[in-house]
């Protein structure tokens, strides 16, 4: 092939890309996407509502004396059904992986024979009140963190009251219920005595552990 073959060869090629080029162009120009002005995907939040308007108190909680004077022994029964799953809920049944439940209602914190409680919880110290009861139930390593208790806690303060109800009634010797606060303020329920009489006792919840 001589010099001019050559040539005619390179130039077709040359104006071959020449032309795929404009081609390529001229496409881009009449199909252009359009640019957003917001590039992305915008997603929908629902904004929440503050909990209360600035400067208010949150509500107070109800106290556990005013919970327990409607509380249901056999309701809570079937809600401490689920403590089985660590404790003992009868007499003189031992040990699980948390302590025997029986007759906790008074009983000193961290005081059952046989059972190796956790350093947080010996710390706590004091007695099992229905006050203590109520603020342990509702979050066990908020009150006593460190503890190894791994039980999540009773959000609902009805549901609570039931379990203590019942724990309480659990007992050789049940404790009177605190007396109800008279037009939503007053008594905590912290101490056990100036009360109707105490709820009947079914045998036996997830509650005070190591």
């Amino acid at each position: 092939m001589d010099s001019f073959e050559v040539n005619k060869f390179l130039g077709a090629l040359l104006g071959t890309c020449l032309v795929l080029l404009a081609v390529h162009i001229a496409s881009g120009a009449i199909f252009a996407q359009p640019i957003p002005a917001k590039p992305g995907y915008v997603i929908e939040v629902k904004q929440e509502q503050p909990a209360a308007a600035s400067g208010q108190p949150a509500p107070a909680a109800v106290p556990i004396a005013n919970l327990l004077a409607s509380a249901s022994v056999q309701v809570g029964q079937q809600t401490a059904k689920e403590c089985e799953l660590c404790h003992n809920l009868g007499k003189g049944q031992g040990a699980k992986i948390g302590p025997d439940l029986y007759g906790v209602v008074g009983r000193k914190v961290a005081s059952e024979p046989g059972f190796n409680y956790s350093d947080a919880l010996k710390a706590k110290g004091g007695t099992w009140t229905f006050d203590a009861l109520n603020v342990w139930l509702t979050n066990p390593r908020a009150d006593v963190p460190g503890t190894l208790m791994t039980f999540a806690g009773i959000d609902n303060e009805k549901q609570r009251a039931n379990v203590i109800a019942f724990l309480n009634s659990n007992s050789d010797t049940p404790l009177p219920l605190p007396k109800a606060a008279q037009n939503g303020a007053g008594s905590s329920g912290s101490t056990a005595g100036n009360a109707p009489a105490p709820a009947s006792s079914p045998p036996a919840a997830k509650a005070p552990s190591k």
